[in-house]
Formats: C-alpha cells, structure tokens, sequence
C-alpha cells in the first residue's frame, strides 16, 4: 500500500478493502502507483522504467512534483482513496516545493485545480507567486498553451469553490485565450506569436480545450464552448484508424504534421479527460472516439500489442519511430518541411515503429481522473485485461 512516508508491498494478486469501491481498470492504476513511489520524498517518481533495471525508478524533483499533484488531481475524483494515502500531506509537502524548484508555469496552475478538487487550502507563497504571474498581463506572452490552459482550468476551479479573489482572472485569462491562441481551422495555437506559434501537440489541444470548457460553463460564455466544440470535432476527424491520437498539427491548415509519438496516456487518459466534456455537450462521435482510442490500448494499434504491463499495474508509454527514441531532431525537421509544403502526414510501416519502455506516474493520475467517477463504460473499465482486479466474490 501506498503511505505518506513509505510503502509497503502488496503481494500479487491481493486486494485491500482501500479498493473494493473502485472499478478494476482504478484499482490496476492504484496498484501501478504503489510502483511509482518514493518514500524518500513523499510524492511519485518521474520515470518508472521498464527495461529491467534493478532501480527502476527515476526522480527528477521539478517532475516528481508536477506529476504527484498530476496524481492527486486523479485521487479526487475515485470513489475510495486507499486509507493509508495521506492526500493533505502529500499535498502540502509537494506544492510547496513549486516556488523553490523550477517547475513550468502551468504546474501552478495545477496546484489550484488539485487544492479546489480536494478541498485543500492553497499555500500562501503559491497564492502569493501565482497572484504575481495572473496580475502582470504583459508577461503573458511567455505562456504557452499548456501554462494558459491549467492556470485558466485552476482559476475557475478555485472559482467554482467560492474562492471570489480567483474569479477576477478568469475573465482576462479566457479573453487572451480566444485572442491569442484561437485559429480558424478548430485547433489552437501553442503559443501567443512567433514561428513555433503553428506547431502544436495534441496536449495543446487537451489542455486549451478543457480550460475552455470550464470557463464556458462557470460563466455561461457560449464562446468558449464553441471552441472547445470545434477544437474536439477537428481532433476526431484527425483521429488515427487504429484510434490513435496524433501528436504534432499545423495549427494554420488543421492537418497532422506528425502521428508519432503515439502516447498510451493520450489514448486512456487525457483525451477521455476531454471526450467527458464533449459527451455532455453533445458533440457528435465523442462517444466513440474515446472508445476507439482506449481499444488502441489494448492492443488494437499497429504493433497488435498491448501497451499494459499486468503484473506492475503500469503502462508503456508510447509507440515511437525507433530511429526517434533517444532525438527529436528527424522529427522537428519533418514537421517544419510538411508545415511548409502543406504535407499531412500519416502513420509509417509498422516494422519502423517501436516501444518507449518507461512509465510515468502522472499518466496513471489522468486514469483515476477520466475514470473514477465512470459507471457507463464497463467494456474499458471491467475490461478482462484488468480481470485479477476485479473485486472478489
């Protein structure tokens, strides 16, 4: 089980009464967090790797941090937290650590969702360097579309909970968002200006699109929702014929620079994060799009495998041009040159693509976060891949 301070091993196999109220893919998630743990820092490693390594385990503290509160942030919506995780004082004891560390903008953004969602109080030397950051609207133009999407996502999250000293940033923030990162093919911008402007990852898409669903709904802003619409109908008519999501887009012509990396936390966590939404707004295809994606999971990709690891509770992290695994050169270079000619690109031969062996803990967190509260898709979250979690008879 996971503590606060240390873990202690579950035997394979075993359940405690901690998950009994959690569906089976929660409990494989939670068990694959007991892996990622360490008890020497109180928080969640940022690599666990799966090469066979005898420490598997890999801190880098500025990602330890963002990653545990990544997790936490999942933690708040499951229907039963393990007893012996001590939510307030991880919590506590990692977002401090974010004006000491030097950690992105948008990890501040995140301490505000996680204290809203959980009920937590934020730190005052966050609330102070957070309050900075949102007062100096000309030093906005540094943000790129991650940092703007979580501090937009945080502000009405605190918002939402009463907090009223949090809602006079809401409107600005959305304001710069539309202004600034709105194109008029559906997707977004990844940064306000410049030439990396048109190049944006799908987590550009995820993180832009949720702050605008939030926002629209929290102020009743017709606009936002629009976008955050046309953002997801884009990203479906994108989709990959396996369910894969794409990972690199021309903001300016709608179209897919580059498929790969393919990422397992795309396909089971941050886009159904974002389907949710989509789904209660009616969006057509959102339904399926998520299930498609998720299949993709199981092994219904281009390498026909499964990208889980049964007896770690953990996931591998991606499906990658093996020539890419160790730089991003080849990739940036093509992107650039398909941006330009107007080239969309498409999935490769399969006997080029090959496994990024590593896990990181935050992917399990959008698990617990796009998963905890469903009832309504047994065929993922009772799935038979995660059957030895199933609660006992």
């Amino acid at each position: 089980m996971v503590s606060s301070m240390n873990i202690s091993p579950i035997k394979s196999g075993t359940l405690m009464p901690d998950f009994s109220q959690n569906s089976p893919l929660v409990r494989y998630a939670l068990r694959g967090l007991e892996r990622c743990w360490l008890p020497e820092h109180g928080c969640w490693s940022h690599i666990y790797h799966l090469d066979g390594r005898t420490s598997p385990n890999e801190s880098l503290r500025r990602s330890d941090v963002f990653y545990t509160l990544n997790v936490l942030l999942g933690m708040s919506r499951i229907k039963e937290v393990p007893g012996s995780i001590n939510l307030s004082e991880i919590f506590y004891r990692n977002a401090i650590q974010l004006t000491v560390l030097p950690v992105p903008k948008y990890a501040l953004g995140m301490a505000l969702w996680v204290s809203a969602e959980l009920g937590f109080e934020v730190p005052e030397q966050v609330r102070r360097e957070v309050k900075v950051l949102l007062s100096d609207q000309a030093g906005w133009k540094v943000l790129r579309a991650q940092d703007l999407g979580m501090l937009l996502t945080g502000v009405v999250a605190q918002a939402r909970r009463g907090d009223k000293e949090w809602a006079r940033f809401a409107a600005p923030l959305y304001r710069f968002l539309e202004e600034q990162f709105r194109t008029g093919s559906g997707l977004f911008f990844d940064v306000p200006s410049g030439l990396r402007r048109r190049f944006a990852s799908f987590a550009t898409q995820i993180y832009l699109s949720i702050a605008c669903y939030h926002y629209g709904e929290f102020a009743g802003e017709s606009s936002a929702l629009a976008m955050a619409d046309a953002c997801v109908r884009k990203l479906i008519a994108l989709q990959g014929p396996n369910g894969e999501w794409p990972w690199f887009f021309d903001a300016v012509g709608g179209r897919v620079l580059d498929f790969y990396e393919v990422y397992s936390v795309h396909q089971y966590g941050m886009a159904p994060a974002l389907l949710e939404w989509a789904e209660r707004y009616r969006v057509r295809g959102a339904r399926n799009a998520l299930i498609k994606g998720f299949n993709w999971v199981f092994g219904e990709n281009q390498l026909r495998r499964s990208m889980l690891v049964p007896d770690l509770g953990l996931t591998i992290r991606s499906q990658v041009r093996k020539q890419e695994l160790t730089t991003r050169v080849p990739r940036v270079l093509r992107s650039v040159r398909n941006a330009y000619v107007g080239r969309e690109s498409g999935l490769i031969e399969s006997a080029g693509v090959g496994l990024r062996l590593e896990c990181r803990s935050y992917e399990l967190g959008w698990i617990l976060w796009s998963f905890g509260q469903r009832g309504d898709l047994l065929e993922l979250t009772h799935n038979s891949a995660f059957g030895k979690f199933a609660v006992p008879a």
